[in-house]
């Protein structure tokens, strides 16, 4: 009762709270969700799905950011791929039937599964070196009747 009397009454005392030990994160940039790539895989992976879905933890590959989602950590040995160089990286990844694989200065290994492209295009990391092929659409006689019928 006292507290709410003083309140009322505007005496109640003002006091700031402190910074240290605050918790509360501003919103996340762009800018500062670059991967930093001498650390351990572990903390590759938190990075990463620690900015998963946004603002997402990118990198430059072949002069592009590229954004990373998906990220798991990996406990096998080094599978089978296609080499991937990524800059700043200490060695390159390797683009895997399962995604991309990267590793940590300490040598374990992280799973990428999407990678996203500066124009918005998100794509499998699997897919990173599949190109965009593209088959025509092929009717048969019937099908090309109903879709004159339909034009």
């Amino acid at each position: 009762v006292e507290a709410v009397h003083l309140i009322a009454d505007g005496k109640a005392p003002r006091i700031p709270q402190p910074k240290e030990g605050a918790t509360y994160e501003g919103i996340q940039k762009k800018e500062n969700a670059e991967i930093s790539w001498d650390q351990p895989a572990a903390v590759l992976h938190n990075w990463i799905r620690g900015h998963d879905k946004v603002p997402g933890a990118w990198t430059t590959i072949n002069g592009q950011v590229v954004t990373f989602y998906g990220s798991s950590l990996l406990d096998a040995s080094v599978p089978a791929g296609q080499e991937l160089t990524i800059k700043g990286a200490s060695r390159p990844g390797l683009v895997t039937k399962n995604g991309l694989v990267i590793f940590g200065n300490d040598g374990k290994m992280v799973l990428v599964r999407n990678l996203q492209f500066e124009d918005g295009k998100m794509i499998p990391a699997s897919k990173y070196f599949s190109t965009d092929e593209t088959t025509a659409l092929e009717l048969t006689e019937e099908e090309k009747k109903i879709a004159e019928d339909i034009r």
